[in-house]
């Protein structure tokens, strides 16, 4: 499907419903009640995007089922366009359940077999012309994990040109591929595609072979990026280009939910890029976003608007 319209920010990815535990500290086989949002990373960044105002869109596709219905539904309550999200007949769209014993401990478990939806977009139905155009055009390294989607991705950065606000998100799942060193050489194939990397340290290794935060952004450097942003947890973000080095602290908050704070941080960051602010700022407020996240127990629907943010920023700098 097409679309005449300009995009702040297009990602492109994994969707699914996210089936959340209503208790903490106990097991999926002892939970008694779910909460039912939408999910997926790139999803869940197109719509922390359109938190901060940014005008998106995801593309990705969905089971014909009941769910695929509810995705949809529930872009268009969270301000994201559904344009380019097709169904595939005789797939279920994805689901994601986790277990919760916070602060630092959320198992996840996906049904998406035989395959996914999201998956199976393919070149021939991207909108190149949608890609070239938005302000950033935001990738995981999920969608490289089978074909037809890895080559879906190579068509849509080729596209692209390696045009400014190009993102890979590391994103490495473990479960999505056949073995890590597979995840890797595909992750190296992408790099000098795209012009601004984001992952954590352990994502760096798969990517890089480095989990030190300075060498792993150096490395993503020497790989072609412009800009190498690593998560370091609890020791907060490094932010690296050719001249600038930054390092940000890690925004204090009681974690309800772990999962979700990455993508918050997506969201932030593309509308820190977008608008152009310097590289501290942005990762600043990115930080604080995500931080936001985790304090909520579901993914999507705890994006933080901008207003949310600058009152956390305010309050820890009051507090300092």
């Amino acid at each position: 499907m097409t679309s005449t319209a300009a995009f702040d920010v297009v990602t492109m990815g994994r969707v699914g419903v996210d089936l959340y535990p209503l208790q903490d500290n106990v097991g999926l086989e002892d939970v008694e009640t779910f909460g039912k949002y939408l999910g997926g990373s790139a999803t869940n960044v197109a719509v922390a995007a359109a938190r901060h105002g940014r005008a998106s869109a995801v593309i990705t596709r969905t089971g014909l089922d009941a769910f695929g219905t509810f995705v949809h539904r529930a872009l268009a309550d969270l301000g994201v366009s559904d344009v380019f999200v097709s169904g595939v007949e005789g797939l279920n769209t994805p689901l994601a359940f986790c277990e919760m014993y916070p602060p630092d401990h959320f198992p996840l478990l996906f049904y998406r077999l035989p395959t996914a939806p999201d998956l199976r977009i393919r070149a021939e139905e991207l909108d190149l012309q949608a890609i070239r155009d938005a302000g950033v055009f935001w990738a995981t390294v999920t969608g490289l994990s089978e074909e037809p989607s890895r080559g879906a991705h190579h068509a849509a950065w080729e596209a692209r040109a390696r045009s400014p606000l190009t993102v890979l998100d590391l994103d490495y799942r473990p479960m999505f591929w056949k073995h890590p060193e597979e995840a890797s050489a595909e992750v190296r194939r992408a790099l000098p595609h795209v012009t601004v990397a984001v992952g954590n340290r352990e994502e760096c290794e798969v990517a890089v072979g480095e989990t030190d935060p300075h060498r792993a952004a150096r490395a993503l450097l020497d790989a072609g990026v412009e800009v190498a942003v690593v998560k370091q947890g609890p020791r907060g973000v490094l932010g690296m280009t050719k001249d600038l080095t930054v390092e940000v602290p890690p925004t204090p908050v009681a974690v309800v939910n772990g999962l979700g704070a990455g993508d918050g941080f997506g969201g932030a960051l593309c509308h820190g890029l977008l608008a152009g602010w310097d590289l501290e700022t942005t990762l600043r407020f990115a930080n604080a976003a995500g931080a936001i996240v985790a304090t909520r127990r579901e993914c999507s629907t705890a994006m933080p608007t901008t207003a949310e943010v600058e009152a956390l920023l305010e309050e820890v700098a009051a507090r300092a």
